[in-house]
């Protein structure tokens, strides 16, 4: 890994105004993402995690500029991009492009499967040495599409070709960075494999470097070097894909984790099933303090009023937790340790 990241994002911030009455008065906002951290190195893969409504498909569009951020600051290949005009972001959105959730409706049904893939050279005005035909032929060879399905319509492929085709359109220009929202979520499972293979061999071919947000856990740990997990628009931890698998340390995680289905049975026993009280908090009006504490079985008194700072408990892995699990018994912060001992309350 380089010292300096490809990406670096701070603060990240997004609040939806929420209006009322004849005037349109604000009268609160839905903080969708609120206060995110973290940094994308050259040729690593970073998954992003959390349940529906947790702020991962928002923050993902932040970090493209596909909406504008209320506060905090993107960083993209040394360019401060937070608040860039539309006009000077052109340029920079070659080297980042977004693969989005829905192969269905991502694309435009009126366009051939050329045109699709081919826009972007002609919005970038960019020239190839043997035409554009040929460039978006020799694109779909590479995602594993006959070039030959050059004048097709969307509505002629399966939804596994379909996420292809989209792939393809994002490679178009060779970005250095691809948010990947969701890529396989609406693909069956036995095509999901297909595409998370697509994505690796890609990579290694032609040195991406990928946020994947995802609520598959299985998908993240196949594809991902890094993982960041989010809850209630805010980050909760972070850390190596070994390390927050095998020693995950706030009780979300643990809760996500034991929610994943093995099937081996003689692995699955003695596995005990995470069960979360109530149903996660309105983002218009988030619990105070640590947002988590309503459906934590070691929330005290502490996680109502204060809330806990990320913090690096173990090299590389960073926490928001008052009592996290797992934590090492020596190293780390003195807060870590101590209040790592102390008792859960049922």
């Amino acid at each position: 890994m380089t010292a300096e990241p490809l990406l670096s994002v701070q603060g990240l911030e997004k609040h939806f105004p929420v209006t009322k009455g004849l005037l349109q008065r604000q009268v609160g906002a839905v903080k969708a993402v609120d206060g995110v951290s973290f940094d994308v190195f050259k040729g690593e893969t970073l998954g992003l995690v959390g349940e529906s409504g947790c702020g991962k498909t928002t923050t993902g569009r932040l970090i493209t500029r596909l909406i504008e951020p209320t506060g905090g600051k993107v960083v993209f290949d040394g360019h401060d991009i937070t608040h860039m005009s539309q006009g000077r972001i052109r340029p920079l959105r070659r080297e980042m492009q977004m693969i989005f959730q829905d192969p269905y409706s991502s694309l435009n049904p009126r366009h051939t499967v050329g045109a699709i893939v081919g826009a972007p050279f002609k919005i970038q005005g960019v020239q190839t040495e043997h035409g554009i035909k040929k460039a978006v032929q020799d694109i779909l060879a590479l995602v594993g599409l006959n070039p030959e399905h050059y004048n097709r319509y969307p509505h002629e492929f399966s939804g596994g070709q379909r996420q292809r085709i989209g792939i393809a359109r994002t490679l178009a220009l060779k970005p250095k960075l691809i948010i990947a929202d969701e890529p396989v979520s609406a693909l069956d499972v036995s095509i999901q494999a297909q595409v998370v293979n697509l994505l690796e061999d890609l990579q290694s071919e032609l040195d991406l470097t990928y946020v994947v947000i995802a609520h598959d856990l299985s998908v993240v740990r196949h594809i991902s070097d890094r993982v960041a997990v989010m809850y209630l628009g805010k980050l909760v931890e972070l850390a190596d894909r070994k390390a927050l698998y095998e020693t995950p340390m706030h009780p979300y995680t643990n809760a996500l984790l034991s929610a994943v289905p093995i099937p081996d049975p003689k692995r699955r026993q003695g596995r005990e099933r995470i069960r979360l009280q109530g149903d996660v908090p309105s983002p218009l009006n988030p619990p105070p303090a640590c947002r988590f504490h309503t459906r934590c079985w070691k929330a005290q008194e502490i996680c109502k009023v204060e809330e806990p700072p990320l913090l690096q408990l173990a090299p590389g892995h960073q926490v928001a937790c008052h009592f996290p699990e797992n934590a090492p018994a020596a190293g780390g912060t003195a807060e870590g340790t101590t209040e790592a001992a102390a008792p859960a309350q049922t």
